[in-house]
């Protein structure tokens, strides 16, 4: 759980709490929707990484064949 850095110093209660909170912001049937939109984001996000990393290691490994 360490590599989890902007929870690191929370506890079991504290995200109870935390989902207890969203659950009363957002409502039981909004919930699954909002999921499901931060899961497509994380996607969306890994996948730019992956192209800029693959970009990056074509250029490098240009740079080296000149």
């Amino acid at each position: 759980m360490k590599s989890l850095l902007f929870i690191g110093g929370l506890g079991g209660m504290e995200l109870v709490i935390i989902a207890f909170i969203v659950l009363l912001l957002f409502g039981g049937k909004k919930l699954p929707e909002l999921m499901k939109g931060l899961g497509k984001g994380i996607r969306e996000f890994n996948n730019a990484k992956a192209s800029i990393e693959s970009e990056v290691k074509e250029s490098l490994k240009d740079a080296d064949d000149k």
